[in-house]
């Protein structure tokens, strides 16, 4: 009993202190980055928020479990426009990293094993799969917050650079995926043949 007590107690010292050690790792980022953005002209807009609290607001989240970052970069005239162009931005950078990385598994773990008619086929899937991801992606991510800078006239018209940052959670990213693969398979022989391999490579998400 008493052993227990002590790897019990163990544990918890253990977590709270990666918990600190996170803590200041965020704390030392945010100086970093708003040193940065203050430094290179960067200002929020769509919320009534200042960028400090956002930004804190964003470590804070991104620190739970399941919950990953997508970022994204676009220039507008139009901070309407921009804003768009940036949720449109993300969608398209999450799906393309999701059928680069379900392509590389397959090639990796399948590719000796699969006919060369099967791999020409794999390469519609990818892009239908891309495709869905995109799609369904879109209701999964939320806008963490968003900052913009003006980059001088262009024709007259002043023009900005904007960065949008999103934030996901991985149970909901996965369902998303599963979806997305679902839709895909169904014009793909290969995909169907292959699909609970495929379908693990799919729920075991993916890494920048």
């Amino acid at each position: 009993m008493a052993i227990a007590a002590f790897l019990c107690c163990g544990q918890i010292n253990y977590v709270d202190a990666q918990n600190k050690q996170l803590a200041r790792a965020q704390k030392k980022e945010y100086k970093k980055k708003m040193k940065e953005y203050t430094k290179d002209g960067w200002k929020i807009f769509g919320t009534s928020h200042s960028l400090d609290v956002a930004l804190l607001t964003h470590y804070d989240k991104l620190g739970k479990d399941g919950v990953t970052e997508v970022s994204a970069f676009t220039s507008s005239s139009n901070k309407n426009i921009g804003k768009e162009k940036l949720f449109m931005a993300a969608c398209a950078d999450y799906a393309k990293r999701a059928g680069s990385h379900v392509k590389g598994r397959i090639v990796e773990d399948m590719g000796s094993v699969i006919g060369t008619d099967e791999l020409a086929e794999f390469e519609h899937f990818y892009a239908a799969y891309e495709n869905n991801v995109r799609k369904e992606i879109n209701g999964e991510l939320q806008n963490s917050y968003m900052i913009y800078r003006s980059i001088g006239k262009q024709n007259g018209t002043e023009m900005f650079e904007y960065q949008g940052f999103f934030l996901v959670d991985e149970a909901a990213a996965t369902k998303a995926r599963i979806r997305a693969f679902e839709n895909a398979a169904k014009e793909s022989a290969a995909a169907q043949k292959y699909a609970e391999k495929v379908s693990k490579f799919i729920k075991e998400g993916f890494e920048d």
